[in-house]
């Protein structure tokens, strides 16, 4: 069994390990030079939080372990293909990799359709069932200006 096999394995247990706990059928680890640094699972419905996907809560633990909010270098691996909030999040993380178990598909069939969100991204945002609109006030970059200002920022 190769390393993407065991720490797969891993996330689905995990996954199937939460489901039995009340939680939400998805489990993730991140490993880093064949280091677990950290597992998470589905704690949306128990935290009431619908941030707190799987990955976004093992994205959380590995920051905090690592003490960066930069996990270049790392793999995440995860029960099942990530929605676009969990694959933005690794993207946000500079997570180097990202290998999953069961497809969106898998998801669907468990009542977890996140090929809406995806649909979603590609149609315009005047289509969407949500309004997103911009409103420009005078200050706008202010923001951007003061961080552009100031000279002890931290990089992303």
């Amino acid at each position: 069994m190769n390393d993407d096999n065991v720490w797969l394995a891993e996330a689905v247990d995990l996954a199937t390990a939460n489901v039995a706990d009340g939680g939400g059928p998805f489990g993730a680890v991140i490993v880093r030079d064949g280091v677990r640094l950290a597992t998470g699972q589905n704690r949306v419905t128990r935290d009431l939080d619908p941030t707190a996907h799987a990955e976004v809560v093992t994205i959380r633990a590995a920051c905090a372990e690592v003490g960066d909010f930069s996990l270049a270098g790392c793999t995440l691996y995860t029960s099942c293909e990530p929605c676009p909030l969990c694959l933005s999040a690794a993207l946000w993380a500079r997570i180097d990799r990202v290998v999953y178990a069961a497809d969106r598909d898998d998801a669907a069939r468990g009542g977890f359709d996140d090929r809406e969100f995806y649909e979603l991204f590609s149609t315009p945002r005047s289509e969407w069932a949500m309004a997103v609109a911009n409103v420009r006030l005078p200050s706008a970059p202010a923001p951007f200006d003061a961080w552009l200002a100031h000279e002890d920022r931290t990089a992303y």
